[in-house]
């Protein structure tokens, strides 16, 4: 009988061609997809590869988003951007998105993700990919370069920490709230730099924007991946975008009865709205407990609330609704 796999395990496993892993196994792994964007790819891979005179493994497998340094603000933006935009076209990459958005949201809405697949990104929050059952997790240029031009990378099989989460959230209450309660209980190291899955009906009951930011955020817990089991959650957001899953797919990337995994649990019926106070996101408050403390400037946006149902809420908030 098979050993009892996590979901991170299933999906490091198929990328290595092999039937199971073991926890603390170094493997090989290809690459399904490889996302950079303009500050961490071209302007820091392009010269790289020219010394090496090695060239692209597969450029379909290859998304390049230009969002950090667009609308271009200065002479020193322009040039980021212009050496990106140059480079795509001489590289002839059929996957390029300037200016259409934040990464991590631009490569599941464009159709990129799917359960299943093991990726990375030049970003540290790109772990988002994990909501969507995609093994997915930041990794420097160095590195990079060393994707770009073999198409894989060695890992080494984390263990698996299930934050499980049982209850309703009251009104108000988000997946930000969720984290920031997360990271406040076991800090911002908690993570290990190993596999957060999130899980528990409170998770399952959560939109795909606010299970992207339970991902997103599991950088700010210290996790490699934060991974969320797909479901008919996630099929039916995928189908809007043109990605297609099937029932069997959605059963093979869970985890198994009896996996070893550490568990945490939480109860959502008690959390209330938080927020994050000067210097780190451990330092989590209630925000009835600084209610009195005036605001000056309020950002939206950016990697954790780029999504659309984000910037609406701002927005209702704002309007004071």
């Amino acid at each position: 009988m098979s050993t009892p796999q996590t979901l991170a395990q299933k999906l490091i496993a198929q990328a290595a061609g092999m039937p199971a892993v073991r926890e603390g196994e170094i493997v090989n792994c290809r690459v399904d997809l490889a996302m950079f964007h303009d500050s961490s790819g071209p302007r820091r891979l392009k010269p790289m590869l020219e010394e090496l005179g090695a060239r692209i493994w597969d450029p379909s497998r290859v998304v390049l988003v230009m969002d950090h340094f667009v609308p271009e603000a200065d002479d020193d933006a322009r040039r980021i951007v212009r050496i990106a935009r140059d480079w795509a076209a001489e590289q002839g990459l059929p996957h390029v998105h300037d200016s259409q958005g934040i990464c991590h949201v631009v490569l599941p809405q464009k159709g990129h993700l799917r359960p299943g697949l093991f990726c990375v990104g030049g970003d540290s929050h790109s772990p988002t990919g994990g909501a969507f059952g995609s093994y997915m997790f930041g990794i420097g240029s160095t590195e990079m370069l060393g994707v770009v031009v073999t198409g894989e990378i060695w890992v080494k099989v984390p263990r698996t920490l299930r934050m499980r989460w049982q209850g309703r959230l009251a009104d108000g209450v988000c997946a930000k709230d969720m984290m920031l309660h997360m990271i406040g209980r076991l800090g911002m190291n908690g993570g290990d730099y190993q596999a957060v899955e999130f899980a528990g009906d409170t998770v399952r009951g959560l939109s795909m924007a606010e299970r992207m930011t339970l991902s997103n955020l599991s950088a700010e817990l210290g996790a490699q991946a934060g991974l969320v089991a797909p479901d008919a959650t996630t099929a039916a957001w995928l189908r809007e975008v043109g990605v297609t899953v099937s029932d069997e797919e959605l059963a093979r990337w869970q985890t198994d009865e009896g996996a070893a995994c550490i568990d945490h649990d939480f109860d959502a019926t008690g959390l209330v709205p938080m927020v994050a106070l000067p210097h780190s996101p451990q330092n989590g408050r209630t925000v009835d407990a600084v209610a009195d403390e005036p605001v000056q400037l309020a950002y939206i946006g950016a990697c954790t609330g780029a999504k659309l149902e984000d910037l609406q809420a701002a927005a209702r908030v704002l309007a004071g609704r």
